[in-house]
């Protein structure tokens, strides 16, 4: 009696532990991926790496300092990056959750001596690939 309950005991979390499958992790990276593609893209002005990371139709999301809602179109921002133009910004990902064809995730972009900003991604995946569709950001200073 004593050994079944280890036994199932046991069983019961190593299911928690590794209750990713194969499939979910694939997930993971393939998001993951597509997340790199923005950090690396905005960082050393590679606009094909934004452009695989984007749906064309793409929108950003800000609070002002006059606290009204900031709507910015994801072609005006990419058009303010310049090709090949690198910027001294590090990046990385923070988390990343997903359901089926849906994901969140959360990012930090840290300008040096100027901001930290904390990104939060919408991305969906359609025709096979993983792109984002709405970015809300946030910042503060370092100063």
């Amino acid at each position: 009696m004593r050994l079944s309950l280890i036994t199932i005991t046991l069983l019961f979390f190593s299911s928690i532990s590794f209750g990713q499958t194969i499939e979910s992790d694939s997930e993971i990276e393939q998001i993951s991926k597509t997340l790199m593609l923005y950090i690396d893209g905005t960082a050393n002005g590679q606009l094909e790496k934004l452009k695989e990371a984007f749906h064309p139709d793409f929108n950003l999301y800000s609070v002002t300092q006059e606290d009204s809602l900031r709507i910015w179109k994801g072609s005006d921002y990419t058009s303010k990056i310049k090709k090949g133009q690198k910027s001294n910004r590090v990046g990385r990902i923070i988390s990343i959750d997903f359901d089926q064809n849906v994901a969140t995730a959360k990012a930090e972009i840290i300008i040096p001596e100027r901001r930290v900003f904390t990104d939060f991604f919408l991305l969906v995946k359609y025709l096979g690939k993983w792109k984002i569709v709405h970015k809300s950001y946030t910042y503060k200073s370092m100063q």
